[in-house]
Parts: C-alpha cells; sequence; structure tokens
C-alpha cells in the first residue's frame, strides 16, 4: 500500500478496516512511504430544509457528523503514529469514494462491508457493490 483511501462512516466494520490496514501499513512498509486518506461522505439532504434551517446551520451539521464519524478512525492512526489527511464531502456516497481515490491517484480502498446499524447494513452494502463497480483501483473489504 502506497496511497490509500479509508472510507469511514464510525461504524465498527469501518474501524476493523482502519486497524487492518494500520496492520499491513507497519508490516509491509515504513509509514512514511504511505498517504493515507480518510473520508467521510454526508449524504445531502433529499428537500429544500432552507425555510427552516439557514444553510450555516445546515453546513455546520454535516460538519459535526463528519467529525463524529472520523473521530474514532483519527484516534485509532493518531496512536498508531501515522499521519493522515482527513477529507469530508458531502453527496453520493460510493460516487464520491470513488472521484477521491480517482483524484488523490490512490493504490487501494480499503472498507468495512457494512454501515452502522441495520438500515446502515443494508445502505453500506449497497455503497460497497458501487463502490466495487466504479473505482479503477483494488479494493480491500473488511467483513
Amino acid at each position: 500500500m502506497k496511497n490509500v483511501l479509508l472510507p469511514v462512516d464510525g461504524s465498527e466494520c469501518a474501524l476493523r478496516a482502519v486497524s487492518l490496514a494500520i496492520a499491513k501499513i507497519s508490516h509491509y512498509r515504513t509509514p512514511d512511504d504511505t498517504a493515507i486518506h480518510l473520508i467521510n461522505v454526508q449524504v445531502p439532504f433529499s428537500q429544500d430544509i432552507s425555510r427552516f434551517v439557514t444553510q450555516a446551520q445546515i453546513e455546520e451539521f454535516h460538519r459535526s457528523e463528519a467529525e463524529a464519524a472520523l473521530k474514532d478512525a483519527r484516534a485509532l492512526l493518531d496512536a498508531a503514529g501515522l499521519t493522515y489527511t482527513v477529507h469530508a464531502r458531502i453527496g453520493a456516497i460510493a460516487e464520491e469514494i470513488s472521484q477521491l481515490a480517482d483524484e488523490l491517484g490512490c493504490d487501494q480502498i480499503v472498507m468495512g462491508t457494512h454501515g452502522r446499524g441495520a438500515l446502515g447494513d443494508l445502505l453500506m452494502g449497497s455503497i460497497t457493490l458501487k463502490v466495487l463497480h466504479l473505482a479503477q483501483i483494488p479494493i480491500l473489504l473488511v467483513k
């Protein structure tokens, strides 16, 4: 792994993927040889809610949710002494993950197969399949 993208949503499965990536990086390469990118994608609101809340409130909500989802993954990487870059996006999750991997020239995506909760498992499963379909690089799935 030289340039790796780690999509995280705060779920245990995503954290297992981060832990595996840390182990692989520590085992096969020196940490300085690897660029680690964490991404969290927030789903935009489906309807125009600007009549009820301001754009600043919407942005703060998405920022806060992304920070919460990334918190534990960041703690794992910090504890391992690894440097990383954080990316928070809003949009279609699989498309944003694939697009960022292309933009960054990533060599691999390491991601969990399931998201948070029963609904998250269903959604993340379909997101995982979409990323598999869209990405042009190897993907390591962690159960």
